[in-house]
């Protein structure tokens, strides 16, 4: 449990640190994306991004298991 908990802390460090390059790439602005802007309300399903970040953890956690 302490392993993973020191992961996941310098994960998030990596995150943080590359933040100004990651929020350039275009993810929750794909086609597939619903936004509904009605007055008063703004929502916002990220359909196809959330299909390629699974399908990328998925991927990750595969390689990781071999």
């Amino acid at each position: 449990m302490q392993k993973n908990l020191i992961y996941l802390g310098l994960a998030l460090l990596l995150v943080g640190l590359t933040w100004p390059w990651l929020s350039r790439i275009p993810l929750g602005r794909l086609p597939g994306d619903i936004v509904i802007n009605r007055q008063g309300l703004k929502v916002f399903i990220p359909v196809t991004t959330m299909i390629l970040v699974s399908l990328g953890l998925t991927l990750l956690a595969w390689l990781f298991r071999k």
